[in-house]
């Protein structure tokens, strides 16, 4: 029989709408089970400012959470002191980032199949006097691995990025071979491991206008990207490109492909959220645990007003949940 996946939820800020998207899930039969990592008192609270009828269960490893229309099973944190939704508070940031670390290592441990994370306050976390530049970072650094990868998907697209948050004037020098070859060596790895594709067909973007137009437009294709794609082929891994952004992002590619690695933040995304907002999912490659995330940040002008909308959550979860069991599978067919 095919085991249950236990997906940990991070409820994220608790003066952000992460608690009461963590409760809307209350509100269906659930097909994964999912333990919210968050301080019991807080969700408790929340439900009653909200007027949700949800009984908070305790959790602990190796009770199966529950999935029932009405219950939530709750993995308790301390330290979140009393907040007044949509006001943050720096009082609470140890416990935000205590969250993450019991939900990650739950997942080493085999406690959890995969963590979906609800957005954090990088700016607050770091007001209270801890380095914190964001989720994908802070899993880098607790996993130990050397690279990963920020990859965002709908159920249409999935695109990966070269680089991340950096300045426009520093992308250029950042695309090096070895970093290109380290973040296509991880999106082809994890395309077969967590999503099932046997030969994944990965379309590259060019950095410049026109993908450098023989060199006219820039030489980062010719001297850095084109040289390190034919290196890659030879380890048989399937890339088109590089090709203009501009016009990448059209049938004609994408009905051919599994995933876009765009060079820099505002190449790929920008396309990926005006197709699939409020129902995409942010994905962190590389780890050797699955996490996924909402495409949406605090949202502190909409907490506790029930207006928030719980669509890229469901996403994150539906997804996190795939991956989990596409890794069951492949670690089953590595043992068999």
């Amino acid at each position: 029989m095919t085991k249950p996946v236990i997906l940990a939820l991070t409820a994220g800020e608790p003066a952000g709408i992460g608690p009461e998207l963590c409760l809307q899930l209350a509100g269906e039969n659930r097909a994964a089970g999912i333990v919210v990592v968050a301080g019991k008192n807080l969700m408790e609270q929340r439900a009653r400012q909200l007027g949700l009828a949800v009984q908070l269960h305790d959790w602990q490893p190796g009770v199966q959470p529950e999935t029932r229309a009405g219950h939530l099973s709750v993995c308790h944190v301390d330290g979140c002191h009393f907040t007044e939704a949509g006001k943050l508070n720096t009082g609470n940031s140890q416990y935000v980032l205590d969250t993450l670390t019991l939900a990650a290592q739950g997942c080493v441990n085999g406690n959890f199949d995969g963590m979906v994370t609800a957005p954090v306050h990088k700016g607050v976390i770091n007001e209270a006097g801890i380095a914190f530049s964001g989720h994908t970072e802070f899993l880098q650094e607790l996993c130990g691995v050397e690279r990963v990868v920020m990859m965002l998907a709908t159920e249409e697209l999935r695109v990966a990025l070269v680089t991340t948050h950096l300045p426009l004037k520093d992308v250029s020098a950042a695309i090096t071979p070895e970093r290109l070859k380290q973040v296509t060596r991880i999106l082809n790895a994890d395309l077969k491991t967590f999503f099932g594709i046997e030969q994944p067909r990965i379309l590259v973007t060019g950095l410049n206008p026109h993908a450098g137009e023989g060199g006219h437009l820039g030489r980062e294709e010719i001297e850095v990207i084109e040289p390190t794609l034919d290196q890659l082929r030879q380890e048989n891994i399937q890339l088109t490109g590089p090709l203009p952004a501009d016009t990448l992002f059209t049938p004609h590619w994408l009905d051919d492909a599994d995933a876009v690695l765009a060079m820099y933040h505002d190449q790929g995304l920008p396309v990926l959220k005006y197709q699939g907002f409020g129902r995409a999912v942010n994905i962190t490659l590389g780890l050797p645990i699955v996490r996924t995330s909402v495409d949406h940040g605090t949202a502190l002008d909409l907490a506790c007003t029930g207006k928030a909308d719980a669509g890229s959550l469901h996403t994150a979860i539906r997804v996190g949940e795939h991956m989990a069991r596409c890794r069951q599978a492949a670690t089953a067919g590595e043992l068999s």
